[in-house]
């Protein structure tokens, strides 16, 4: 394609590329990425529903697509925008294009974008609204965005959690799975398949419960645990899933990642806020308090827990080593714990897989 594309920033910056799959307008929070691998997974990740994302690796698509890789049924952001793209991928696995999975969706993206610019105005000025204009001018762009409400005013929640409970059979590849000894409920708030594969995998019966489930409907299932998935947006909008985890407190055992870290936060009485631009890519150093060790982590929040609004029955569990946030919190008596960063990472890293454990450990306590 030869017309011009733009990145168009709500306090004006623009940056001109070359669209490469779908030619329609764009609309959503601009977020970067410093992944160096995991284009597929970013792409099919609920929690960037309602975003603009940018990965800071320059060449972005040159091992493809392929069938194993999805997080979710569909791609889930808003647009796409790299430095290059590659047309000629090369992988065993691969079964289509970058190009080609974003047209399927109907996604739009921008290469040739000077993407160190960009995430360099988004650290400076913080994540704003921004669109991607291919068919009008960046100054009608910069026009329709002062419509578009603002991210953190929107439930994204609503529009990605399953519509209806599900059963979930299949494991980690290449790893069978082992004869359930646990039944785990997942409060699905925008949930990442590999959660699920991870829970199976371990000797668990998975089901996924939509985001509006009540305590008392999955009380009734006599789950063992209680998983509050990862999601997109503002904590602060979802009233009716903390209240909810609220009526499971002291009757099950639960453990939130992510935007359940934030709601499990919530409902015993701490707090959130939004970061300036968020952490999101699979390289921030995470501290494990009681061991001391740090551990590389994958990440993808724009919010966090405020540590001296918590209650003193509520331990900060793990801190970012880069700016000292909260990364996980455990209560003193309740078994009840929570992660900020994605434990269930891919394509990875793998080490903070023993969260789970540490979990199905504390569920099979409670249970005996």
């Amino acid at each position: 394609m030869s017309k011009p594309a733009y990145l168009v920033l709500e306090d004006g910056s623009t940056f001109k590329g070359v669209p490469f799959s779908s030619v329609n307008e764009a609309y959503g929070e601009v977020v970067f990425n410093t992944s160096m691998t995991g284009y597929q997974e970013m792409l099919t990740d609920p929690s960037y529903a309602g975003q603009i994302v940018v990965p800071t690796y320059p060449m972005i698509g040159n091992y493809g697509i392929n069938k194993e890789n999805n997080e979710s049924k569909e791609i889930q952001v808003s647009g796409f925008v790299v430095r290059q793209q590659c047309q000629e991928p090369s992988h065993r696995e691969s079964s289509s294009t970058l190009t080609d999975f974003l047209l399927a969706h109907d996604i739009p993206g921008i290469s040739e974008i000077d993407t160190r610019a960009v995430t360099r105005r988004i650290r400076t000025r913080g994540v704003m609204m921004g669109a991607i204009a291919i068919n009008i001018s960046p100054e009608e762009a910069l026009s329709q965005l002062k419509n578009i409400p603002e991210y953190g005013k929107v439930n994204y929640v609503t529009q990605v959690s399953s519509i209806e409970p599900y059963n979930w059979t299949q494991s980690i590849k290449n790893i069978p799975p082992k004869n359930p000894d646990l039944k785990i409920l997942v409060s699905d708030f925008g949930l990442k398949f590999n959660i699920l594969r991870i829970l199976r995998s371990n000797g668990c019966a998975v089901e996924v419960f939509p985001s509006d489930t009540t305590a008392e409907e999955l009380l009734k299932q006599n789950p063992d645990g209680i998983m509050l998935s990862p999601g997109p947006g503002d904590p602060e909008l979802l009233e009716y899933t903390v209240e909810t985890v609220k009526g499971l407190l002291g009757r099950v055992p639960i453990m939130g990642i992510c935007l359940g870290n934030q709601v499990l936060g919530q409902a015993l009485g701490g707090k959130t806020y939004k970061l300036k631009f968020g952490h999101r890519g699979s390289n921030h150093p995470v501290q494990d308090i009681s061991t001391g060790r740090v551990y590389i982590t994958a990440q993808n929040h724009g919010y966090s827990i405020d540590p001296d609004s918590l209650p003193s029955e509520v331990e900060v569990s793990h801190v970012s080593m880069n700016d000292q946030t909260v990364e996980g919190i455990r209560h003193r008596s309740l078994p009840a714990m929570s992660i900020q960063y994605h434990s269930e990472a891919s394509p990875g890293p793998k080490d903070n897989e023993y969260i789970f454990n540490q979990f199905l450990d504390m569920v099979r306590e409670a249970k005996s």
